[in-house]
């Protein structure tokens, strides 16, 4: 029966073309630095802030929306998407003041923010679910029909918001946001108003996300109310898998920039493995629980990785008595 099983494997890839998979690469780097630059603001609320952001779901579709109706009024898709970043600032300064002035907890608030988003999605839109936007009429900045293009452009927006933030979280204010995330009663007996460090990540990270947003909404050719929907999900494995990897590489010497970067390539490799999936021919309508299972194993491995040292090392301890 053992005997079987490579032969049965070897029948079951040899009806799926794995060239398939190279033919795809170019769109799932593409889709991932698009999704990479999303991950980074929920990098920004989740791993630094400390801050359980829900908003994000409701702020890519705002960035989408306000991207694709700027474009059809005839604005240059670069205000569009400038305008997209400053939409997501506004939704993340409303769950800040929702959190730290009316003391609402950080989950409920990003939950409030998240649905209260949907409806003033749909007024952004005229009252449509969908709105589209062809590349064929408008010099949008990404597109899915020019890879290349959309590559080159997200790689260089991608290095620059990394470098803006790398010295941005080197600044004076900078630190009071990361000492905040790390320990919030001690930065407060320090003098630190840890209510604007709050409000100040979570802008900058809605604001990204909303950008993020205006992106796909150009790349994908159109914008949808629930085209934000699952986005924690897909940011919190970029983050999770991007930092597994990177401390599997180069451990404790992995700096701030280099985390930023490994979250991209964290969203790069999410996207890789979803169209593996995709080319295995698994169920669509299962993609879903598939990221909910990578999510799962990647959160895990951490911390199985910390709890199995801590077993070796009771037992070299054990064994010196």
């Amino acid at each position: 029966m053992l005997n079987l099983l490579p032969v049965l494997g070897s029948l079951y890839l040899g009806n799926h073309d794995p060239m398939a998979l190279v033919r795809a690469l170019p769109g799932n780097i593409s889709q991932g630095l698009i999704w990479g630059i999303m991950a980074i603001g929920v990098y920004l609320t989740y791993k630094i802030l400390n801050f359980a952001d829900l908003t994000v779901d409701g702020t890519m579709a705002t960035g989408g929306a306000v991207t694709v109706m700027l474009i059809l009024a005839g604005y240059p898709p670069v205000i569009a998407v400038a305008m997209a970043f400053v939409a997501g600032m506004v939704a993340g300064f409303v769950t800040g003041i929702l959190h730290t002035i009316f003391g609402i907890p950080d989950i409920l608030a990003g939950i409030l923010s998240q649905i209260a988003l949907y409806s003033i999605n749909l007024n952004i839109t005229g009252g449509k679910a969908n709105q589209a936007v062809s590349v064929d009429q408008f010099n949008l900045l990404v597109s899915l029909r020019y890879i290349s293009k959309t590559i080159l452009v997200t790689g260089i927006i991608t290095i620059a918001i990394i470098a803006i933030l790398y010295w941005f979280f080197g600044t004076e204010r900078g630190f009071t946001i990361r000492a905040t995330g790390c320990n919030p009663n001690m930065s407060r007996a320090q003098g630190i108003n840890t209510s604007v460090a709050k409000v100040i990540a979570l802008v900058f990270s809605n604001g990204l996300v909303g950008f993020a947003g205006g992106l796909l909404a150009q790349y994908q050719g159109n914008c949808d109310v629930n085209m934000g929907r699952g986005a924690i999900v897909i940011g919190l494995a970029s983050v999770i898998i991007g930092e597994v990897l990177g401390e599997a590489i180069f451990g404790n010497k992995l700096n701030f920039c280099g985390r930023l970067l490994f979250v991209v390539f964290g969203s790069i490799i999410y996207y890789v493995v979803i169209n593996f999936v995709c080319w295995l021919g698994l169920p669509s309508i299962d993609l879903k629980l598939f990221s909910a299972i990578v999510v799962a194993v990647f959160l895990a491995v951490p911390y199985l990785r910390a709890k199995s040292k801590n077993s070796y090392r009771r037992a070299a301890k054990g064994g010196t008595q």
